[in-house]
């Protein structure tokens, strides 16, 4: 990471729009232009889950949020082994809605809530250091230059990716639903 933040900083020098300031109009807008492009790359770089799915974009795997997008509808892929923690938690948040709604508050009911927002919490920190993990196997099979091991590992990168999406949404539901 020290050999990008260099690298980012050197071409930020060179591309920077004061060093263009007497430039003509042309030129100005090009440094814009590439002062944007280079700053939205090093952002995409310094972010661990933006960097991987840049990396799985470039290896031609498919994320379920581009499929979704592709097909101009939201799928809900759940995934297999949160089925049933998934159903009852809608029945819970369905629950919670509706208390709120005839402005009555159900004690147990948001304890639950926050239990199974910690929980959930708890699930996304495990996914995001098991994408780590697989990163590593990324690079040794990259290094070693294994393809079969590289495409399984960034495979199962791209199914963590999916999961943790869904997580982060079920945490964003259990918090609306709470209130925080």
């Amino acid at each position: 990471m020290k050999a990008i933040e260099r690298a980012f900083y050197r071409r930020s020098r060179e591309v920077h729009p004061d060093r263009f300031a007497q430039a003509s109009a042309e030129k100005q807008q090009w440094s814009l232009e590439q002062t944007s492009l280079l700053n939205d790359a090093y952002r995409a770089l310094k972010d661990p889950i933006a960097r991987t799915e840049y990396l799985l974009r470039l290896e031609g795997i498919t994320l379920a949020e581009d499929a979704a997008t592709a097909d101009r509808q939201e799928k809900k892929n759940v995934p297999p082994e949160l089925l049933a923690e998934v159903f009852e938690l809608n029945m819970q948040l369905e629950e919670m809605r509706m208390n709120a709604q005839m402005g009555e508050d159900d004690p147990q009911l948001r304890r639950d809530l926050e239990q199974a927002q910690a929980e959930f919490a708890g699930q996304f920190a495990g996914i995001e250091a098991a994408i780590r993990t697989e990163w590593g196997k990324w690079d040794a099979a990259s290094n070693s230059d294994n393809s079969a091991d590289k495409q399984a590992a960034a495979e199962r990168m791209a199914a963590l990716l999916d999961k943790r999406r869904y997580v982060r949404n079920l945490v964003r539901d259990v918090q609306q639903a709470l209130g925080n």
